[in-house]
């Protein structure tokens, strides 16, 4: 295409704006500008900076309390977390706890206030917290002790927030590297064979047999960013470490930190005191920012790492295969027009076979339509929350806001699930569009509330912490209900009177399906078309093309279907 013939004869100073729209784009460059320049304190959009200074300096700008939260206790080697108030820690039930959005509670987090409470800047050694006592003789203090105990064996692990952030548990590793989780162990169990394991190779001295080891005590380090502003010092806290240790207090009223773990039997049956204490201590970095806070955290973890190989391995595969399947569809292809452009041969062969099959409705249509409007819904989900969380609305900083953006991107997609449901439904000649919308809104979201409500049965029987409340799964079906069933028919509606043009007609008798050998039946082809999830599409196409070349007109199910069952491999 020439210049001439793009351009349309206009002239080239007509394509630039006029001295209005230069005004509105100067306007719009000066808010831009000033937003770019206001938000350099800001580490996420709608996240803004808490401001720390010492008691004597405290001003509305500032606050000198460091407040430390805790979550959840989780554990690698069970599938129930617990609430922290569950174990028979030390508890603040004075203060309020904060605030949880959907996604918390549907992750299971929650956050309460602790005891622990600093002021900053101010470093504090061996600070007692809280006594807890146990008689065996009692049932409920033993029932609380044992509970505890299978706690340290399960290696449950604790979560402490400060600042919103996670307070981290960093140790050394080979190569003189750190290891930071966001987690740390309760406590540690030597088993009756002796071989330590999980946080029991901290200390020498944990090598008893069938004993309890726990950490009643953490060594926290937290360090701050200070800045000078106009008339006021403020500082930020960029950072939260802690060590846990265990030690046996003798006396309460003199407490030292050191000396010999507290230890725990697994035969003990006398009576048990556990005293839980802190020392703080506040360090100044002037390198480390707010807005890079998280940094350490995300860059010691190991198993944050992209996989630059896999990634690589995967890339080569799929090229290799995507040429073996090109190599084959582009000599069979080359063959089938040899074979139509000879005089000789039958009229119809290969391809022009099935050429009035191919768009033939298929049998259970209207499931076909169903999923394939669902699956369009989730995919859009996924496309928005993605986009959003490069954006940063959606990092780790903004506890929650990924599963709730997924839910209610998940709702206001109802239209587009009902206009993909309702459009392909009509394609296959379908009359019942009513019974399609009832379908599409009801059928695959009540399978998943089904079973998420018989899970969130047993973990409320087990008393877990992510068992969902009974406001919650109402709130979720008023989401369901009130917006996304009226969008989804609001699509549906509008997608009834809508349907795929077909470049051909299908015929009225539909043709008889030759016998298939085994590797050619559907069952077989589906199993096979998901061993590779990462080459799933050219599988799809490959067995797709198998089936309309052996003249199978009921093909339309065999790619959704492979598709679907790449999804079993992966789970």
């Amino acid at each position: 295409m020439s210049i001439r013939c793009f351009c349309m004869g206009t002239y080239p100073w007509s394509l630039w704006p006029t001295l209005s729209g230069l005004r509105g784009l100067l306007v719009l460059g000066l808010i831009l500008g000033l937003q770019t320049a206001s938000s350099n304190a800001f580490y996420l959009p709608g996240l803004a900076p808490v401001n720390f200074c010492e008691v004597n300096g405290k001003t509305n700008y500032c606050q000198s309390s460091v407040e430390l939260y805790v979550n959840r206790l989780d554990s690698v080697e069970s599938v129930l977390p617990y609430e922290y108030n569950t174990f028979d820690f030390c508890h603040d039930f004075k203060k309020q706890s904060p605030s949880e959005n959907l996604g918390q509670v549907l992750f299971g987090e929650r956050i309460t206030s602790s005891p622990y409470e600093f002021s900053f800047n101010k470093s504090e050694t061996c600070v007692k917290v809280c006594m807890k006592s146990y008689d065996t003789a009692k049932e409920d203090q033993k029932k609380k002790l044992d509970f505890l105990k299978k706690g340290i064996q399960l290696n449950y692990q604790h979560h402490w927030i400060i600042d919103n952030m996670p307070v981290v548990w960093c140790r050394d590793i080979n190569g003189g590297n750190k290891y930071c989780t966001t987690g740390f162990p309760v406590g540690c169990f030597v088993p009756q064979s002796g071989e330590s394991s999980d946080a029991c190779f901290m200390h020498p001295e944990f090598n008893k047999t069938n004993t309890y080891y726990i950490f009643n005590h953490v060594d926290i380090t937290i360090t701050y960013h200070s800045e000078n502003e106009v008339d006021w010092y403020v500082s930020k806290l960029v950072s939260a470490r802690l060590e846990p240790k265990s030690y046996k207090h003798v006396d309460e009223n003199h407490l030292t930190c050191n000396g010999t773990p507290m230890e725990i039997p697994g035969d003990y049956t006398d009576k048990l005191n556990i005293i839980y204490t802190y020392s703080v201590k506040f360090e100044e970095n002037k390198q480390i920012r707010w807005g890079s806070r998280w940094d350490y955290i995300l860059e010691s973890m190991s198993h944050t790492s992209i996989q630059w190989f896999s990634i690589l391995n995967s890339f080569v595969i799929v090229l290799f295969l995507t040429g073996m399947v090109a190599m084959i569809i582009l000599r069979t292809l080359h063959k089938d027009i040899i074979r139509y452009n000879q005089e000789d041969i039958q009229k119809d062969y290969g391809w022009k076979l099935v050429h009035a099959d191919v768009f033939r409705p298929p049998r259970l249509g209207m499931l076909l339509s169903i999923l394939l409007g669902q699956g369009t819904q989730v995919l859009i989900m996924t496309f928005i929350t993605l986009f959003l969380a490069c954006l940063g609305f959606l990092s780790p900083a903004n506890r929650g806001a990924l599963m709730t953006c997924s839910v209610v991107l998940w709702v206001l997609m109802g239209a587009s699930a009902g206009y993909v449901s309702a459009k392909v439904y009509k394609s296959f000649r379908g009359l019942k569009w009513k019974t399609n919308f009832f379908l599409t809104a009801l059928l695959c979201p009540g399978v998943v509330f089904v079973d998420i409500f018989i899970m969130n049965l047993i973990l409320w029987i087990e008393g877990s912490s992510s068992a969902i409340s009974f406001g919650t799964l109402v709130g979720i079906l008023a989401l369901w209900f009130g917006i996304s069933v009226p969008l989804t028919f609001l699509g549906a509606y509008v997608g009834s009177f809508q349907k795929f043009d077909y470049p051909v007609g299908t015929n009225q008798i539909p043709r008889h399906i030759p016998h298939q050998d085994f590797i050619r039946r559907p069952l077989f082809s589906i199993i096979i078309g998901g061993v590779l999830p990462l080459v799933v599409f050219l599988s799809n196409y490959f067995y797709s093309k198998q089936h309309l070349v052996s003249s199978d007109v009921h093909h339309v199910w065999l790619p959704f279907l492979s598709l679907y069952n790449s999804s079993d491999y992966l789970f």
